[in-house]
């Protein structure tokens, strides 16, 4: 084979695209929110005092920090989908939601309190935020594997802890509706704590399934 035929074979073979990995992901992703859409709505509900709630701005801040973080770790999975990625040149934007939430904390304990601050933190609901959104992010975490699959990162564990996150800020945008815990103290422990379980399930599944 000569030199100009090798060059057109190369190119025939670099000639094929795959779906992209920001393409692949938002597809998956969407044939799983269906699910865990249904576990939501069957299981748990929307607060019966949501529209009263949305003038509480705790109760709002939860969602800025729930999207915040599923966006976030959106971002940082795909960036981590190619080889020659790092988390240390692209994780600070995992720092957003901690900023969000710390501004909330720091706002709460600057207003005069009649609830102690042991109680805001425990709550109401914290059995349920544990096992709740765990149990949402799964399908969007098993989505969001099969999505990253169509990238190449070089330390799939590490991709799949951050898919997992992102997974858990979805579901726990969908808890957040639900809750009627609003303390950003409760939000800092019991929802880190959900999503930190479901971090090292995707840690652990990605390590498998992303390999190459």
């Amino acid at each position: 084979m000569d030199t100009d035929q090798l060059i057109r074979t190369i190119a025939a073979d670099n000639a094929y695209r795959g779906r992209p990995v920001g393409l692949a992901l938002m597809l998956a992703l969407l044939a799983a929110a269906p699910i865990s859409l249904l576990m939501f709505f069957t299981e748990l509900g929307v607060r019966p005092d949501v529209m009263t709630a949305m003038g509480n701005p705790f109760f709002c801040l939860k969602f800025a920090v729930t999207l915040a973080l599923a966006i976030s770790a959106a971002a940082v999975s795909l960036y981590l989908s190619r080889p020659e990625s790092s988390l240390s040149s692209f994780g600070w934007w995992l720092l957003v939601p901690a900023g969000i939430l710390a501004a909330g904390i720091s706002g709460e304990m600057m207003m005069p309190q009649r609830v102690p601050m042991m109680v805001r933190l425990v709550g109401q609901n914290s059995r349920v935020c544990m096992s709740a959104i765990p149990a949402m992010a799964m399908p969007l975490l098993a989505a969001a594997l099969y999505g990253l699959r169509q990238g190449a990162p070089a330390r799939p564990a590490v991709a799949g802890a951050i898919a997992g996150m992102m997974s858990a800020g979805l579901a726990a945008t969908l808890y957040a509706s639900h809750c009627t815990d609003d303390s950003p103290l409760f939000v800092a422990t019991w929802y880190t704590i959900a999503t930190t379980l479901v971090a090292a399930i995707g840690a652990f599944a990605g390590a498998r399934v992303l390999r190459y």
